[in-house]
């Protein structure tokens, strides 16, 4: 990514890295661990270099997972015992805390 700055996605990598299996966090959730200026830039790290880390426990802060890969994550996450309420994982429940 040209206009990111290296040692910031590789942080943004490894927090996602650390997420423990059966919990989630929002893209705001890494934003702030990382220090990136925005959520939105953790989704295009992930978007674009995340393949192999486990991307799919990063959801919207209302717990609902981006419509295009919605399927694969809410799949991804059952597998991992984390269940959806309809289409919607409840973050209270399930959001990673340390």
């Amino acid at each position: 990514m040209a206009d990111v700055d290296e040692e910031l996605h590789e942080r943004v990598r490894e927090i996602v890295r650390t997420i423990p299996e059966g919990t989630v966090a929002s893209y705001g959730d890494i934003a702030a661990r990382a220090g990136a200026p925005s959520p939105r830039l953790v989704g295009r790290i992930l978007a674009e270099d995340g393949q192999d880390i486990p991307w799919h426990r990063v959801l919207r802060t209302s717990g609902y997972p981006a419509p295009h890969i919605a399927r694969e994550q809410l799949a991804r996450l059952r597998a991992e015992g984390v269940l959806a309420d309809g289409e919607r994982i409840p973050m209270r429940r399930y959001r990673w805390t340390d």
